[in-house]
């Protein structure tokens, strides 16, 4: 699976970069929210993981434009805002899951392997 991951945090984008390429997906990394955007918007991705809190443009902005230019591209969040509340926004900003820190990377991939299901098999279970 190609990613493209917008996250500003050094450490962590290592790690998730790192853990991700071992589980067999192409990661694409953006530290800034402008630059995620543009990226995003010129290249073809089967998941995004976007931090909330990034320098430029914040996550959920991001999102919001993605969505409004009609890029149905799954997002995941992925952030320290954890909670009932702002896990509610994102799902309402358009992303298709959240999950704050901390996480296990266990979770984060199969998160992400989650909605790829073909649509029979979700139904189907």
């Amino acid at each position: 699976m190609r990613i493209l991951l917008i996250e500003d945090d050094k450490e962590a984008a290592a790690y998730l970069v790192k853990g991700l390429s071992e589980s067999g997906h192409r990661v694409d990394l953006a530290e800034h929210g402008r630059t995620g955007l543009e990226v995003a918007r010129r290249e073809a991705y089967d998941a995004m993981i976007i931090d909330r809190m990034l320098p430029g443009l914040d996550g959920l902005s991001i999102i919001a434009a993605l969505r409004a230019a009609k890029n149905q591209t799954p997002v995941l969040v992925l952030s320290a805002l954890g909670d009932v509340d702002e896990r509610v926004k994102g799902l309402r900003a358009g992303c298709d899951d959240y999950l704050g820190n901390p996480f296990a990377c266990s979770e984060l991939l199969a998160r992400l392997d989650a909605p790829l299901l073909p649509a029979s098999a979700q139904t189907s279970a």
